[in-house]
């Protein structure tokens, strides 16, 4: 009956050939358009992964740029004092920039406004320039601030000109407090330059670069060129840490592919030949013959691949008998897998290559397989080579015939697996040995599954979360600590571990397991969470544990994932060594070292010590903040500190007499000067002793006493000391005045008395009389003269205050206005006109008063007297210098003389000889001095040097 129907079937189709041609052509012309899209989905996705490849690239160029950008701005962050200013801020800038060539500017951003800028030149213009407040800036910025991580805002218009990207940093101090930005400025045009976008194909591909504009949150594109995003020939992809987004862009349509177009279109013509082929072929049965043949040619091609696949597959291949047992035919891989040739394994049975173990075994499977009981075997079995080797083989038989047919031949299918086999020896000897190890080992160990711990993590959305994040998460949920420790699989413990805890046996361990969870116990767990949160291999903290007795003990908790379990996190070996004596000690040194250091803290005095190999400083005591103005620590760790702080004037003379070389083991005690924070000078007593070991110098020790209080009173009462000696030579030099000039007053006045006693007449006594009166207004003067004098040496602390020296020079004109009149002199002042001096007020107009004065008496007889007035420095000294034309002195014969009271040198009647000698003592009397330059007839030139 089905015979029939099929006969019925076939004789419609060929008594209607055109019909059957028209249906040959439409399945194959549906055939050859799903065949044209399949391939053009191909290729469309040969293309897209070629982008994707083109684009991951670029990407990774970019992101590797931005990640040395995050290099540089870290090593910039690391300038920062524990004060929050920038040390060394432009040669650690220059040597950034000189190893990562992309970045064109460093920026600090203290408080969101930008202050230090590397280089300046050319960006002044973004000096200043608060971030924070910027309407265009602020949003990216506060997303670095947000994200506590390195982000690139931008592309954008800079300040100082040009387009560019800034990546920001954002800088805690050590209180955690925000402290500002650490920015590196990349210009677009580098970035595209370091993406290797130059290198791609243009003539298949065009580049995009876009961003999300922070303001109107749409996505603008950067480059220059036609995107359309409606047609689906580009590949994207967004950058993290940005709001930027590249494209790879295809010039060529999918559908304008002439490997898709040309073969469809071949197809379908194919199609059309092939359905009016098969027209005629059903017209001309003749025909029908050479169908048949081209058949039978087919077939003999199937033999012949499946004989090239037999005999040249990378498998060894085997055809045996179902009732014998013996090979009928074998392939060459089989041949060369065992050493034996084709001839040698034919009419031969498989139990003469097979290991005598598994005969049994594999003649059993064979007898199920004929019997009907599997329809195919696979099994693991051992030959045995010519060479005597054990070869491990996987095989797989299957059946050459029918079902319900009369058994013939086998198909074997036979892989080697010797390799596999050796390496799982090995790692079942390896974890034997492991097991050794683990369950003899004298530190206490535990095998633990952590995988459903990571799981967890995952579920909550942890992973790879700040680890202030994910422990703070913790914190607020206690519960979720008990949750992971109840996914915590403690796969095994030693015998150590078990003495550890005073356990018994394992059993007890595990049924006690959660007394063993304290408080100091969770806190712990807690780290163990956060470390796997972010994907740690090792971990490791000092902890406490309480065993079974309920006693807490110090343990250091330390535990590492087996190699092969990294991502999984299923085997992970832990130690807990007990340290509950190691702390005990460091505890008790700990302490000593506490009552030493304030021991040390106490004194009054820069306790220090120095290692001599090192050259380097290895303690300074607190009090050096006293002292000093300074940390110990800024001290430590900066080098040639000590050098550094040393006055100018004591530096060399020190830093050579405290030489280690040159100080033969004594011991020093010396003074000298240092420089503290504020710039105040301080007088250090520095005592240095060296510390020896086996008789060999290793370190100085010693303690900086503050002196300068004591210095201080030292210098008063120098200054004293010299203060009184001066005044004591001006009170003798006085003496020898007063002595000379009232004894020259007093034997006139006592011969004038003489004289009168013996006169006779009245006359000779009004003489006497009037000579009498002539001497005393002498003596009178003189007194007035010595009482000035005294006047002037006796002011020890005189009153000055800033005087304009013009108006003083004025003044004294006018003072003089008659006799500049009467003898027409010309005063030329070139003093500034808001020049003003510390000095006394009444000394000033004295000084002036008597130099000019006696400018013009001693004036040039046959010239018009001209007085130059100046003002200048001289090696930082301030000078007043007062010139004349006069008749001037001769110094070789009166200049050790012409200070001196009542020294005159010329037969002017007005000459009395004290002017210049108050004018010096005045001079003297507020720490200057005068000289004079002068030559006869030419003039006379007095300086006056300040103090």
């Amino acid at each position: 009956m089905t015979k029939n129907k099929w006969s019925n079937f076939v004789n419609w189709f060929v008594i209607r050939p055109k019909t059957s041609g028209f249906l040959i052509f439409l399945v194959l012309s549906v055939a050859i358009i799903l065949i044209s899209v399949q391939r053009y989905y191909i290729l469309r996705e040969e293309q897209e992964t070629e982008m994707n490849f083109v684009l991951k690239d670029i990407h990774q160029k970019i992101e590797q740029s931005l990640k040395n950008c995050y290099v540089t701005t870290t090593a910039l962050a690391l300038t920062i004092n524990d004060e929050g200013v920038p040390k060394n801020f432009d040669v650690v800038s220059k040597q950034l920039l000189e190893s990562n060539h992309i970045v064109s500017i460093v920026q600090l951003v203290p408080n969101g406004v930008i202050k230090y800028i590397y280089p300046l030149k050319g960006n002044e213009a973004a000096l200043g320039l608060d971030i924070l407040s910027s309407k265009s800036l602020k949003d990216e910025a506060w997303k670095a601030v947000k994200t506590k991580k390195i982000y690139f805002a931008g592309p954008l218009n800079l300040k100082q000109g040009g387009f560019g990207i800034v990546g920001r940093l954002p800088v805690y101090n050590n209180d955690n407090k925000f402290w500002g930005f650490s920015a590196v400025v990349i210009k677009f045009s580098s970035l595209l330059k370091a993406s290797g976008t130059e290198t791609i194909d243009k003539s298949k591909y065009s580049f995009q670069f876009s961003k999300i504009n922070p303001e109107t949150k749409t996505e603008e594109f950067l480059i220059t060129n036609k995107f359309d995003t409606t047609k689906n020939n580009f590949v994207s992809y967004q950058m993290p840490d940005s709001d930027w987004k590249i494209y790879l862009i295809s010039k060529k349509s999918y559908f304008n592919n002439a490997l898709i177009l040309l073969p469809g279109i071949l197809g379908l013509i194919l199609a059309i030949l092939f359905g009016i082929l098969t027209t005629k072929l059903i017209e001309k049965p003749k025909e029908l013959q050479l169908l048949v043949n081209n058949q039978s040619s087919t077939i003999l091609k199937n033999e012949m691949k499946f004989k090239a696949i037999f005999d040249q597959a990378t498998v060894g291949f085997a055809i045996i008998g179902a009732d014998s047992g013996n090979f009928i035919e074998v392939n060459s891989k089989l041949c060369s897998m065992l050493g034996y040739t084709q001839e040698e394994f034919i009419d031969k049975h498989f139990s003469l290559f097979t290991h005598p173990d598994d005969i049994s075994k594999s003649i059993q499977n064979l007898k199920n397989l004929r019997e009907g009981k599997v329809r195919e075997y696979s099994a693991e079995k051992r030959y045995i080579a010519k060479s005597g080797k054990v070869i491990w083989v996987n095989i797989t038989v299957s059946p050459l015939w029918k079902t319900n047919e009369a058994p013939s031949t086998n198909i074997v299918f036979i892989k080697d697996i010797t390799l596999r086999k050796k390496a799982q020896f090995l790692i079942e000897k390896s974890e034997t040995r492991f097991r050794t190890l683990f369950d003899s080992s004298p530190l206490p160990l535990w095998e633990q599954d952590l995988s459903g711990v990571k799981k967890h993590l995952f579920d909550l959305n942890l992973m790879h979360k700040d680890p202030e994040i994910v422990y703070d998460f913790f914190d607020k949920n206690p519960d979720e600590i008990n949750r992971c420790v109840s996914l915590t699989k403690i796969i095994d413990v030693n015998y150590e571990c078990l003495n550890l805890l005073k356990v018994q046996d394992k059993t007890t361990f595990f049924e006690n397991l959660a007394q063993l969870i304290g408080n100091d116990t969770v806190e712990s767990i807690k780290q163990q969470l956060v470390a796997i949160s972010q994907d740690a291999k090792q971990f490791s903290i000092d902890t406490r544990i309480r065993i079974a007795n309920g006693e807490y003990r110090d343990i250091n908790l330390r535990w590492n994932v087996i190699q092969g379990y990294e991502d999984t996190l299923k085997r992970v070996i832990l130690s807990t060594q007990d340290i509950t004596d190691r702390k005990a000690s460091e505890k008790t040194i700990l302490d000593s070292q506490t009552r030493t250091k304030s021991l040390i803290n106490a004194i009054d005095g820069i306790v220090w010590e120095y290692d001599i190999y090192t050259q380097n400083f290895t303690f300074i005591s607190q009090k050096v903040q006293d002292i000093l103005g300074y940390k110990a620590k800024e001290w430590l760790k900066t080098p040639y500190f000590w050098e550094n702080h040393i006055h100018p004037d004591d530096k060399d003379w020190v830093i050579e007499f405290c030489n280690p070389s040159r100080m033969d083991n004594s011991n020093r005690d010396f003074e000298y000067r240092m420089i503290s924070k504020t710039g105040k000078i301080v007088w250090i007593r520095d005592i240095v002793n060296f510390v020896f070991e086996n008789n060999v110098p290793v370190s100085l020790r010693g303690i900086m006493i503050d002196i300068t209080k004591n210095k201080e009173s030292e210098n008063d009462l120098n200054s004293s000391f010299q203060l009184v000696t001066e005044q004591n030579k001006r009170l003798l030099n006085f003496s020898y005045i007063v002595s000379h000039n009232l004894r020259s007053h007093t034997s006139n006045i006592e011969s004038i008395t003489s004289l009168m006693d013996s006169s006779e007449s009245e006359e000779e006594r009004e003489q006497m009389m009037q000579l009498l009166k002539s001497v005393s207004n002498s003596l009178s003067e003189t007194m007035d003269h010595l009482n000035e004098v005294i006047n002037i040496n006796t002011n020890i602390d005189l009153v000055t205050k800033p005087l304009n020296l013009n108006q003083y020079i004025l003044n004294t004109e006018t003072l003089l206005c008659e006799q500049i009149q009467l003898h027409e002199v010309t005063i030329v002042s070139d003093i500034p006109e808001d020049l003003d001096i510390n000095y006394n007020p009444a000394y000033l107009e004295s000084i002036l008063y008597n130099l000019i004065s006696n400018a013009i008496r001693y004036r040039h007889p046959q010239r018009k007297p001209i007085i130059a007035i100046k003002w200048y420095k001289e090696k930082e000294t301030n000078i007043i210098e007062i010139e004349d034309n006069g008749i001037g002195i001769d110094l070789k014969r009166n200049g050790d003389k012409i200070f001196g009271m009542y020294k005159t040198f010329t037969v002017n009647p007005d000459s009395r000889g004290i002017g210049l000698f108050i004018t010096r003592n005045q001079i003297e009397a507020m720490g200057g001095h005068i000289t004079v330059e002068s030559e006869p007839n030419k003039g006379t030139t007095f300086k006056i040097y300040m103090k």
